[in-house]
């Protein structure tokens, strides 16, 4: 019986790296939709978030299965709890590159990004990518030191997002009004990934070390 839930706790993780790849790609894809006006790919990340949904759901009612079956404490109860948490971050990523795509697509033929602040969502998106990548690594090794450059990452996340309100503000802008809604919501959208990355970095530590630090969003 032991080696059975052994099992269920492995194919666990192995879903949520599977589904971290799934985020990867959407956040790249949606970043590369957005600076290049892809109208294509744009429809392809809006498209495949169903399947990011979708093993968001089946995950979730295998971990309610567990407990409820299993009675789980102490390391096996983190580790499904984790997963949980976990799987609910990745989900809102990929719900966060929809939201990057949708925009690209409402904007075309038209870039949703316009040049005075064009080199800082390169930056954002440079950043997004490198957060999404070290996420599937993170959950493949539980190596730490990838934590603490996820970290890293949200605070250039951080700087971006606070570089675009800078840049409306400082008398220079002649964007138009939707422009502006377009730039305030992207750049919200780019620095929440940050924060479900740190969010995740922190429940892998909690795995790994059994131990809680509150250091950022949870």
């Amino acid at each position: 019986m032991r080696e059975i839930f052994d099992a269920e706790l492995t194919q666990l993780g192995e879903d949520l790296v599977a589904m971290a790849g799934r985020v990867h790609t959407a956040i790249q894809s949606a970043g590369q939709a957005l600076l290049t006006a892809d109208l294509a790919l744009a429809e392809s990340v809006i498209a495949d978030d169903i399947a990011i949904d979708a093993l968001n759901r089946d995950l979730d009612e295998r971990c309610v299965m567990l407990l409820a079956r299993q009675q789980p404490v102490a390391t096996d109860l983190r580790v499904i709890i984790s997963s949980l948490r976990i799987a609910s971050s990745l989900e809102r990523m990929g719900d966060l590159a929809r939201h990057v795509a949708q925009t690209a697509r409402r904007r075309y033929p038209d870039p949703a990004v316009v040049e005075p602040v064009r080199a800082i969502f390169e930056t954002m998106d440079q950043a997004a990518v490198r957060v999404a990548d070290r996420l599937v690594r993170l959950l493949t090794t539980r190596d730490l030191s990838i934590a603490d450059s996820l970290e890293r990452d949200d605070d250039l996340l951080d700087e971006a997002h606070a570089a675009s309100f800078a840049a409306q503000l400082d008398g220079t802008w002649t964007g138009t009004p939707q422009q502006i809604v377009d730039v305030t919501l992207l750049a919200r959208y780019y620095e929440r990934f940050g924060d479900h990355g740190v969010s995740i970095a922190q429940r892998i530590r909690y795995l790994v070390t059994g131990e809680w630090v509150e250091d950022g969003p949870a």
